[in-house]
């Protein structure tokens, strides 16, 4: 890899400045949409009583990429991202749930380093007694900034809490934090192997990958899966999914539940905030999958997995 990290497929992509530039002014292959920064997006008030000490293995939805799995006695937060925005992009909906209604948590995962999934003042709220569970090239980047408790895992590696394995598996994205740091970082998902498989796949646009991570590493009991966040197509198709590939996705890993996120939360892209549910609804129905298995949460709601 050199010290640059690719992806496993060799996909075009369009993120070099003056394609952001060609977007944002709209230039690109189709007129750009004008949608706007503000939505109605289904939220339930969350306090996290109910979360202490769950008996079941659950996923709650706290916003954006941002998930809180419970699992074995262990509360897990995946990309959490709990700030009022993100560069200058400021939140549609506020957390589903607050610092004071997270339980006490064991792991951190990160899935990469994008803003909006590695937030700085979030993880500082958190504080440095989790276990943080990140890409090649990002143990560095936290330990220097004061976070001790840190493991670093490359594609297909894993580690064990207690008795829950975490896996990282690829995706098919990009890092960058500055402008001289493109994939110096890897990216992907994780597999979490307790009583229950959860996957998560992080930022990825879809990709032959997701066969083989329920091929090699079982059934998965529910996807988190990313909805939003893919307009226009011409420049986001290599790096985010849209709903119809969210729901090949799904199929191709042959998991038994889908657990929406990515939208709703920041608008990141043209497609307007509450497309992505409607159109998921949609090629959910044209699929005929059973709608027992397609969760698309309000943000703050728990999903149990009994």
């Amino acid at each position: 890899m050199g010290d640059r990290f690719k992806n496993t497929e060799d996909q075009p992509h369009h993120r070099g400045l003056h394609k952001v530039i060609k977007w944002r002014l709209g230039f690109g292959q189709e007129p750009r949409k004008r949608t706007p920064n503000r939505a109605d997006v289904p939220r339930l008030d969350n306090d996290g009583a109910a979360l202490v000490g769950a008996p079941h293995a659950s996923l709650t939805w706290i916003g954006h990429a941002s998930y809180l799995v419970q699992t074995n006695g262990l509360s897990i937060v995946v990309d959490p991202v709990l700030s009022s925005r993100i560069a200058v992009v400021p939140r549609n909906v506020a957390p589903g749930l607050g610092y004071a209604a997270l339980p006490r948590l064991d792991v951190v995962l990160l899935t990469h380093n994008h803003m909006d999934h590695l937030d700085l003042p979030t993880l500082r709220q958190l504080g440095t007694e989790p276990l943080y569970i990140v890409p090649k090239g990002i143990e560095a980047f936290l330990r220097r900034r004061g976070f001790p408790n840190v493991r670093e895992l490359g594609w297909w590696e894993h580690t064990s809490v207690r008795d829950v394995r975490f896996t990282f598996v690829p995706s098919q994205h990009w890092s960058r934090r500055g402008l001289l740091d493109e994939d110096k970082t890897l990216w992907g998902g994780f597999v979490i192997d307790g009583e229950k498989r959860f996957y998560h796949s992080g930022d990825t646009a879809y990709f032959g990958g997701f066969h083989d991570i329920g091929k090699r590493l079982g059934r998965i009991d529910a996807a988190m899966l990313p909805i939003g966040a893919y307009e226009p197509r011409w420049f986001m198709k290599a790096q985010h999914m849209n709903p119809d590939d969210a729901v090949r996705a799904f199929i191709d890993l042959g998991a038994r539940r889908f657990a929406a996120m990515h939208w709703g939360t920041f608008r990141l892209t043209d497609e307007h905030l509450s497309d992505p549910q409607l159109h998921t609804r949609e090629r959910w129905s044209a699929e005929r999958l059973d709608e027992a298995r397609l969760a698309i949460p309000a943000i703050g709601e728990t999903l149990l997995l009994e």
